[in-house]
């Protein structure tokens, strides 16, 4: 075959093209069978003229293979054939950027009918998963998605037993698995936190008949062998993707399937490609928690975290409710003097900064439509910005901060303006340097807007170099979410406001507690607000108040993220100022924190827990930060991700407590000890023999 020829000859090639540990990738063509691997996983497909049936997936790492024995394509739409046409495969080696790792790229394109199909694995090395992209075009005349069958209409066993599962919506990646005693976890994710104050739901489950489950995670776990594997829909969360077939993974017994593409027929383009949703399918064994190891591996591939460029404590003046009444020149430059005595690294102006007035400006007269009727729309206000923003850029390289803008892309038509709204960003970096854009006000009602929005990411990152950060917000409408558009940046994670008692430092706790399980926390800006302002507004007899708390323990909740300074730095009290002392002790070790894996510990935030997060550096060595919520329990046994039976010494870096030496107990216990309520402590660990 012509196509296992070509590749036959880059690989070659490849000694003198790749680095060491790319040689461990592998995307292979021979007769019918599709090879694709690295040193951790591998799977074995039939190439079927293209249209892949998985035999096999390996963990090659633990030595454990599932064979699949299915007639049936992996990828599945309603009414449209099944013989492909005109295959191809093409594997080449993607070179490393400033954002993203070199990995290998295999490559499949065919014709069902009229509709192109091009599935793209992503290998990186040392890693337990194998990534699929999936892109289409041409045209279909078939119905993708269909009205579903009611379970409880499959009346009898005969029913049941001959299943019918999966042929009523697009099926983009099927796991035909030997063994019926499968354990199952489903994860959901909510965003639109504006609304939604508990973003992750957990269902859990014993494979069976068909069953429907929502979320971008199922966790499936072998009770016989110990042995498991994940799958990741890289897609915004549940409530708010396209063409959504009312649920993500479709089950029964060892069978798994993600389902829902993401897009319909009506969405093609006759030659341009259209993006659906992807898939990652990943191995681990043993341990449970391997699974989240695992997973966390594969997330870390996706963007490089460089220090000086990823790296923020972030001051956004929004946070005080002031919006646009006060930002101008001089309160820009007052901001970013009382911002360098407070320790910031970043200092962004929001919404006002602009010649054009939003629907978020506190006058009259803003809209977010029909943005482009004022070609000065984006220029600095005259008014507040007499000498543009030279003198505010000028002022934060004096000071060691970063100046960073508000941006809200035009959302009129699907996003029509896009090239527009990129050229605008690309501007201001040219002009002024300025690379961290809040992006604000997205709405992707449909598969248009979706791609012409990651159009203007991709010609923003593309013109720079890749040097621009997008604070992505996920607060409201049809956005990204937490698994989606990941590679461009970080997540602005929620709103809160002491203005409207919505600020409860326990519930921020909680909400990047339960999220740092699934998603790389250092992923999330998370806020600490002035918790001098708005006393009278919550009860006085309210234990979680942030009133409550010193102001050194809310910036303690930010640390394993990016914090996010959620105020007005010329409004706070003098002596907010002395949290400089931790902020400066923490710019000694973000980076290393950041660098390892980070996970939950303790119990789920409530205000009246033990909890914290760890920083997993290496087999040696990471971080841990304790948090003593509001409980009488002055000494507590904290479940962490530290082996048993080993010696664990913790050096104390910020916070009460004391420097000290344990025997881990069973389940990774470590006991600490703190002499107050509502107080913390960072710890660096190293392990050691017994």
């Amino acid at each position: 075959m012509k196509y296992f020829i070509c590749f036959c000859c880059l690989l070659a090639l490849l000694p003198l093209m790749q680095a060491q540990d790319i040689k461990s990738c592998t995307a292979t063509l021979k007769n019918d069978t599709l090879y694709v691997a690295n040193n951790r996983i591998s799977r074995t497909y039939l190439w079927n003229q293209g249209n892949l049936i998985s035999r096999a997936l390996s963990d090659k790492a633990n030595r454990k293979t599932w064979l699949m024995s299915g007639n049936k394509p992996d990828l599945i739409f309603p009414g449209q054939g099944e013989k492909a046409e005109n295959a191809r495969f093409e594997a080449k080696i993607v070179s490393k950027t400033s954002v993203t790792p070199e990995y290998l790229s295999a490559e499949v394109t065919y014709f069902l009918d009229k509709l192109e199909v091009k599935r793209v694995f992503r290998i990186y090395p040392d890693c337990p998963a194998i990534a699929c992209d999936l892109y289409f075009r041409g045209s279909s005349t078939a119905v993708w998605l269909q009205p579903g069958t009611n379970l409880a209409d499959m009346v009898n066993l005969e029913k049941l037993t001959a299943s019918t599962a999966g042929n009523n919506t697009p099926v983009i990646e099927k796991l035909e698995l030997p063994g019926r005693h499968w354990r199952l976890d489903a994860v959901e994710f909510s965003d639109i936190t504006d609304r939604f104050n508990n973003l992750v739901n957990t269902v859990q489950a014993i494979s069976y008949r068909p069953n429907l489950y929502r979320g971008n995670l199922l966790f499936a776990h072998d009770n016989t062998s110990n042995y498991g594997v994940f799958m990741l829909k890289e897609a915004p969360t549940s409530n708010v993707q396209l063409a959504y077939p009312g649920g993500d993974f479709l089950t029964e017994f060892g069978t798994l399937r993600i389902i829902g593409a993401g897009l319909n027929p009506a969405d093609l383009h006759p030659s341009e490609w259209r993006r659906g949703y992807g898939f990652v399918t990943g191995v681990y064994a043993g341990d449970p928690n391997n699974r989240y190891k695992a997973l966390r591996t594969y997330q870390r591939k996706l963007r490089i975290h460089v220090p000086g460029r990823d790296e923020m404590i972030l001051m956004n003046t929004w946070g005080d409710r002031g919006q646009d009444t006060r930002v101008s020149e001089k309160f820009a430059l007052l901001e970013l003097e009382a911002g360098a005595k407070l320790g910031i690294t970043h200092f962004q102006l929001d919404d006002g900064w602009e010649s054009g007035r939003s629907s978020n400006s506190a006058f009259k007269g803003g809209s977010l439509e029909k943005i482009w009727d004022n070609p000065k729309y984006w220029e600095p206000h005259p008014e507040k910005f007499p000498n543009g923003l030279a003198p505010v850029v000028k002022k934060g390289k004096e000071l060691g901060i970063e100046v960073c803008l508000w941006f809200n892309p035009s959302r009129d038509n699907s996003n029509e303006n896009w090239e527009k709204d990129a050229d605008v960003l690309i501007g201001i970096y040219q002009k002024y340097g300025i690379r961290t854009f809040k992006i604000d006000g997205v709405a992707l009602p449909d598969k248009l807007a979706e791609v012409n929005f990651r159009k203007f990411l991709d010609k923003v990152s593309q013109a720079t170099d890749h040097q621009v950060v997008f604070n992505l917000d996920v607060t409201a409408n049809r956005r990204g979410g937490y698994h989606y558009l990941n590679e461009y940046g970080n997540i602005f994670l929620e709103n809160r406001y002491t203005d409207w008692t919505n600020y409860y430092p326990y519930t921020t706790l909680r909400n990047l507690w339960m999220l740092s399980k699934y998603v790389p926390a250092q992923n999330f800006q998370i806020e600490f607000l002035n918790k001098w302002r708005n006393l009278d507004k919550y009860p006085a007899n309210d234990p979680f108040a942030p009133q409550n708390y010193s102001f050194d323990y809310l910036f303690a909740i930010t640390m394993f993220a990016q914090p996010l300074a959620w105020f007005e730095g010329t409004g706070l009290p003098a002596e907010a100022f002395s949290t400089s002392k931790l902020i400066k002790t923490y710019l000694q070790h973000n980076t290393k924190i950041h660098a390892g894996q980070i996970f939950p510990i303790g119990n789920e935030p409530d205000g009246l827990q033990w909890t914290g997060f760890q920083s997993i550096g290496n087999a040696q060595s990471g971080y841990l930060l304790v948090f003593r919520e509001a409980t009488a329990e002055a000494r507590k046994a904290v479940k962490t991700w530290l082996p048993a039976g080993k010696k664990v010494k913790c050096t104390l870096i910020a916070g009460a407590g004391k420097s000290f030496e344990s025997l881990v107990q069973a389940e990774g216990s470590v006991t600490f000890e703190l002499p107050s309520k509502n107080s913390f402590a960072l710890y660096h660990y190293s392990i050691t023999e017994k």
